[in-house]
Parts: structure tokens; C-alpha cells; sequence
């Protein structure tokens, strides 16, 4: 009994911590939703691969929308002439950079800002290669239904409604878009602290820290972890945070970018929207530069 009541208790802290910000994240996801096109982001992108791909990475500053909505827009992203690289470094990165997850990832580990710089900066370093990759790879843009299409542009009109929107249904829909996304992460949310809480209730922390002896394996456990636990990044901070007396920060940084680049939600939506060669080779290529970068930050921190 002492045991389920101890479960019970990690379970609902992490759950209040964690709940302000998903309302938050989803409400301003809700506003950038209804409010800035991705017509108006195609429009600005700068045309030499590797500078797309830097704004790529930077301009999910703008989107504080966690994974389960990133793919559809990348989608339409990529469907209104986005260049590929761009489009992946933005899918990749926007759920980790935007402020309302580096605020929650501040707050969560007790204030401390090296963290969200850790964090940020190995997000913005993973995605800039695995995009620049993909895009050497993948000359065809690998959207399902789009063989014709190059991956440098999309070639598709764009279409622009000669009336615009009145401010009261778009501000209904801003809600609409909250609330779906509210219950549609809220789930992953309490699956994910239910297992925390579990596994730190049930499992010896002794044999948590011999697997968290070898640098690798532990850094694997962790995005394995954070693959299946499929948290909102507005929320995985707190999660993450819940391991700092057993894993290292090397192995909390794979928990911390490999998640919201690659979960079970959002590979299943990745399968749905783009070519499975593609998927493939983009988790091979998130997951080999997640570890590798997880490997620097251990050596770096200590």
C-alpha cells in the first residue's frame, strides 16, 4: 500500500508540473496556427541549402507547438515550396526550441539554464545534419503522392483566398486547435508520468545506475524510453528531470532531443505522410546523431 501511494504521489507532481505548460504551448500553437500561413514562411526562405537549413532550425522559434502537430504542417511546408532540408531541420527542431518547451525545460531542472542550452543546442546541431543528409539523399521530395516533385521545390501553386477570414472565427478556431491538441497530447502526458513514476517506484535504482554505467547503453535506454514514453515535448523536461540522480546528462540530453524528433505518435504520422525508405533513414539518422551528440555532452559536462 505504502508502495502505490508513493507511485501515486510522483505520479500527480509531475502531472501538475507539467500541466501549465501544455495549456500554454497548445493555446499560442493554436494562435500560430490560425494566424501565420505557411505561405508567409516559404515566402522568406533563403535559397542556398545550408543557410534554408539554419532558418529551418531557427524558425521553430515561432511555432511553440509540440511533436504530435509538427508533420502536418512540415507537410504543408513542403507542399507550398519549402526546400526538403529545410522542411525536416524545421519538423525537428520546432518541437525542442520553441520557448514554452525551453522555459518548461528551465523550470524543471530546478532553473538551470545550462541544461536548456545543452538541450537547444544539440537539438539545432542533430537536425542541421540530418536534413542537410536527407536532402543529398533524397532528390525526390519523399512525400507520399508526389513523384514528380524534386525536393529543392515543391512546384505547386500556391492558392490565396481573395477574402480574409473575420477575427471571431479565427479566434474560435484558435481554441478549437487548443482544446484538440489539450486532449490529444494530455493522454501521451499521463502515460508517460504513470511509467516515470513506475519504473522509479518498482524498478532498484541500483539497476538503473549499472546500466547507466556505460555511457552508451545508457544514453540508448533513455531515447528507448523516450521513444515509447511518446511525451509532448512541452512536458518531457519534467520526465527527464525525474533521472537526474541516476543517468548522467549526457544520457538525460538523448531523453531530452530524441524524443520529440522521434516517437511512436509521430513516426506512425510520418509513415502516413511520407515514403517509408524515407522514415527509415531519417530515425537511423536521428538516432546515430542523437547518440553521438549524447557521447559529447557526457564528455563535455563530466
Amino acid at each position: 500500500m505504502k508502495t502505490l501511494l508513493q507511485m501515486n504521489t510522483i505520479f500527480l507532481s509531475m502531472i501538475m508540473e507539467a500541466i501549465p505548460f501544455v495549456l500554454l504551448g497548445v493555446l499560442i500553437s493554436g494562435l500560430i496556427q490560425s494566424f501565420i500561413t505557411e505561405r508567409w514562411i516559404a515566402r522568406i526562405m533563403p535559397k542556398n541549402r545550408f543557410l534554408s537549413s539554419l532558418f529551418g532550425c531557427s524558425v521553430g522559434i515561432l511555432f511553440p507547438s509540440c511533436e504530435c502537430g509538427i508533420v502536418p504542417i512540415t507537410r504543408r511546408l513542403l507542399g507550398k515550396g519549402v526546400p526538403l532540408n529545410a522542411g525536416i531541420a524545421f519538423m525537428l527542431t520546432g518541437p525542442i526550441v520553441n520557448p514554452i518547451v525551453l522555459f518548461s525545460t528551465y523550470i524543471a531542472f530546478g532553473n538551470d539554464w545550462r541544461v536548456v542550452a545543452i538541450r537547444a543546442g544539440m537539438a539545432f546541431a542533430v537536425a542541421l545534419v540530418v536534413s542537410m543528409t536527407v536532402a543529398y539523399f533524397f532528390p525526390v521530395l519523399p512525400l507520399r503522392g508526389s513523384e514528380h516533385l524534386t525536393a529543392a521545390t515543391s512546384e505547386q501553386p500556391i492558392v490565396v483566398s481573395g477574402k480574409r477570414t473575420p477575427l471571431i472565427p479565427r479566434l474560435g478556431s484558435v481554441l478549437l486547435h487548443a482544446v484538440d491538441e489539450f486532449f490529444s497530447v494530455g493522454k501521451y502526458l499521463v502515460l508517460g508520468a504513470f511509467i516515470a513514476a513506475a519504473m522509479q517506484t518498482f524498478i532498484p535504482t541500483s539497476s538503473l545506475l549499472h546500466i547507466g554505467s556505460n555511457p552508451v547503453m545508457a544514453s540508448l535506454v533513455m531515447m528507448a524510453l523516450a521513444f515509447t514514453m511518446s511525451l509532448c515535448s512541452e512536458a518531457d523536461a519534467f520526465i527527464a528531470s525525474s533521472f537526474r540522480s541516476t543517468f548522467s546528462m549526457g544520457a538525460l540530453s538523448a531523453f531530452l532531443v530524441f524524443g520529440p524528433m522521434i516517437d511512436i505518435k509521430n513516426t506512425l504520422m510520418l509513415l502516413g505522410s511520407f515514403r517509408s525508405k524515407f522514415v527509415i533513414a531519417l530515425i537511423a539518422l536521428v538516432s546515430i546523431c542523437t547518440l553521438a551528440g549524447s557521447l559529447i555532452v557526457g564528455r563535455l559536462v563530466g
